[in-house]
């Protein structure tokens, strides 16, 4: 054996034999329990980031159940990630001076497709760098032709089952990028904003926005005030910056009677409440906000002025008028932000495809209340409760170029609305014209990879993998996206299949920079994944991940443990060379693979027999260990046992009286240790098992058993 470990001449040469051999696939263990992960797709569109390292999780626990003998599917794939993907490639093209409008739709469609097909291949590089043992003759994207039938077959199901709606309601625009958001994408951000008090007639009201002044179809106070009953009801004669006009009084429970003068201007196009009280009062919606983020004709000669002009241009306006009484500077609230541009998000109303949420919620709450899906921590299954007991209907359309355009057909002449499952109609079922025109929106990539445990499985090239993995056995994820993807995989997986879409779902934290915070570009406090692998080696990189870490917690990226944990590999390395140097040639006993109650037989000193047992206790500690998700646990201990307990005591009594029986019991000890780590450091336990020939490749021999 070499005298130092080297990673970069072990990591590459080995995952490359393993999945030549084909052990990444279920088929290896033919008669095992079949066990499976879907794999949380990465976005196609760039580069893997540090959070997608914590996949080590699921390659433990992949590897633990091959070796325990399970049918064990690791299935991989890529999300197409239409927003994000567009907003990506629109930097790139920002580069060369151009933009999204420079190009027809299916021009730019194949550039962002190219786009992406360069960095899938370097992504799934990546993650092979990192030694996750994903079954690569399964993988799938979610543009695949077979996925995106399944995708559309779901939409037309919920479509005429009532589920899913067309209507001209509010939504979250970003007027910048152009597309409108699900209330999740939503940052919301707290800031300082004036807060100006007004003069409508006889009232005075306190607004942020007056420049919506001009989209006002009512004044509402609470029906308890009794400071403004008089006027309920009637139309006020009030003074505007474009001239006189009359405005209704409505009441309203929504209104807070201690904020401002418990007076508020109801603009139901550019306020989620507004319009709930514009539909409670039959009140008219008139948008005086463009999707350009400009003012429209509404606005009068402050039309064509961008949001935050037209503020300013309209309060010096009114001000000139004496409409204005204070302006309160102190004044916090919350304002609403693209969570990609940061910019601030306006409510528009736009004609778009939702998904009637709460009976899709209802099952999702009870198949977690009746324990069919077990969430990890435990204190995640309440913001789970939480989130689907308050969910509002879905917005599922985007107006994006890339990504699934929605299968929806409007008649130019009757201008009814046709939903297929992907077939282009021939006519209109209502009044058999052919002037057909499919809307221009795809569908936002939740709705997709909401559906991607059945339809990665479904579409999978083995025809019986739905049958035999699904539900499937762990869903593993950020914390993060619990809102945005676990929740709505529950949901859309149990419509369809009537069964959960996994056993359990356990969640990993996230992880920062150094000091604590979290990673993003516009800091530049990212850290590629990939430079620490070439640095330290991925079986390091892999260790120090979980160690020292309980499941679901966030970390701070520690420098300190990776290099604890490239120690610990060469430590590991050291002993194997030990072991070897100590070989008893004239020895027939061949290492293999012991069972305890061999070794005890085998054993004929009372101090090996001893190390018997302690390694027997081990063995069931650390499956324990991973069986309860407690991975920090497992690692923890077998580092302290493998360091401190078998280097520093055992190692060096059996050193000075080593025989023939002594190595025989030394090596298979040694063995079963390389085993238990295998699942954490698999490069380096692999490399060793070759060196020392001790037995049958270390990804598919057997997990030790006490």
């Amino acid at each position: 054996m070499d005298k130092v470990y080297e990673h970069k001449n072990v990591e590459e040469k080995i995952y490359k034999d393993w999945e030549e051999k084909g052990y990444f696939a279920p088929e290896v263990n033919p008669g095992g329990i079949p066990y499976c992960i879907i794999l949380p797709p990465p976005n196609a569109n760039a580069p893997l980031h540090f959070g997608h390292a914590m996949y080590v999780v699921e390659d433990i626990l992949i590897r633990y159940h091959r070796m325990q003998g399970d049918a064990a599917l690791w299935l991989p794939g890529a999300d197409h990630a239409g927003f994000e993907t567009q907003f990506v490639f629109e930097k790139h093209l920002q580069k060369d001076g151009k933009s999204r409008f420079d190009y027809d739709r299916e021009t730019l469609y194949k550039m962002i497709w190219d786009f992406v097909q360069s960095n899938r291949g370097g992504m799934e590089g990546q993650l092979r760098k990192l030694g996750f043992s994903l079954d690569w003759s399964r993988k799938k994207f979610t543009l695949d032709p077979d996925i995106v039938a399944i995708v559309y077959k779901t939409f037309k199901k919920l479509y005429d089952d009532g589920l899913i709606y067309r209507a001209n309601r509010l939504v979250n625009y970003c007027t910048f990028d152009g597309t409108s958001f699900s209330d999740l994408e939503v940052v919301h951000q707290e800031r300082k904003s004036p807060l100006y008090y007004i003069k409508y007639g006889p009232l005075v009201l306190a607004t942020t926005r007056p420049e919506t002044k001009f989209g006002d179809t009512a004044v509402a106070v609470n029906p308890k005030d009794s400071r403004y009953k008089e006027y309920v009801g009637k139309d006020l004669d009030i003074e505007t910056v474009l001239g006189s006009a009359k405005i209704k009084v409505v009441a309203d429970e929504m209104v807070d009677m201690e904020f401002g003068t418990g007076v508020v201007k109801i603009t139901p196009a550019h306020d989620f409440n507004d319009f709930e009280v514009a539909e409670r009062h039959n009140l008219s919606l008139k948008q005086v906000i463009g999707f350009d983020g400009k003012m429209n004709e509404y606005a009068g000669k402050f039309a064509g002025l961008y949001i935050k002009q037209a503020r300013a241009a309209v309060v010096e306006e009114m001000q000139k008028k004496g409409l204005i009484e204070k302006i309160d500077e102190s004044y916090v609230n919350r304002i609403g932000l693209c969570y990609k541009c940061k910019n601030v998000l306006e409510p528009l109303p736009l004609e778009q495809w939702f998904v009637k949420v709460k009976p899709l919620a209802e099952n999702a709450i009870k198949v977690v209340k009746n324990k069919k899906i077990k969430i990890t921590p435990k204190n995640f299954e309440t913001i789970y409760f939480q989130w689907l007991e308050n969910l509002r209907d879905w917005n599922i359309s985007r107006q994006t170029v890339w990504g699934i355009r929605i299968p929806a057909f409007k008649c130019e002449k009757c201008t009814k609305w046709i939903v297929t499952d992907g077939k282009v109609p021939e006519k209109c079922a209502n009044c058999n014209s052919n002037k057909l025109i499919q809307d221009t929106d795809t569908f936002d990539t939740w709705f997709s990879s909401g559906q991607w445990p059945f339809a990665a499985l479904r579409a999978s090239r083995v025809s019986t993998d739905l049958k035999t993995f699904y539900p499937t056995s762990v869903m593993e994820t950020g914390r993060d996206i619990l809102f945005f993807w676990v929740a709505r995989m529950v949901m859309l997986g149990f419509y369809i299949t009537d069964e959960a879409p996994f056993k359990e779902v356990l969640f990993h934290g996230l992880v920062n920079d150094p000091y604590g915070r979290k990673m993003s570009k516009s800091k530049g406090n990212v850290v590629n994944p990939l430079e620490l692998v070439d640095q330290y080696g991925a079986d390091a990189v892999r260790f120090a991940l979980i160690y020292g870490n309980a499941t679901g917690n966030d970390q701070a990226l520690s420098y300190t443990k990776l290099d604890g944990a490239r120690k610990f590999a060469n430590k590991l390395w050291n002993m194997a060379r030990f072991i070897e140097m100590k070989r008893v040639q004239s020895s027939k006993l061949k290492v293999k693979s012991y069972e305890f109650e061999e070794l005890l037989k085998e054993a004929k000193n009372e101090t090996d027999k001893e190390w018997v047992k302690k390694t027997q206790g081990l063995v069931s500690e650390v499956s324990k260990y991973i069986d309860n998700y407690q991975f920090n646990l497992a690692a923890e201990r077998l580092y302290e046992f493998i360091w401190h307990e078998f280097a520093d005591k055992y190692i060096e009594d059996v050193k000075n009286r080593i025989d023939e029986n002594s190595y025989l019991i030394l090596a298979a000890l040694y063995l079963i240790l390389l085993k238990l780590l295998h699942p954490f450091m698999p490069f380096i336990t692999e490399e060793i098992n070759k060196q020392l020939g001790f037995s049958q490749d270390l990804i598919i021999s057997a997990w030790p058993h006490d």
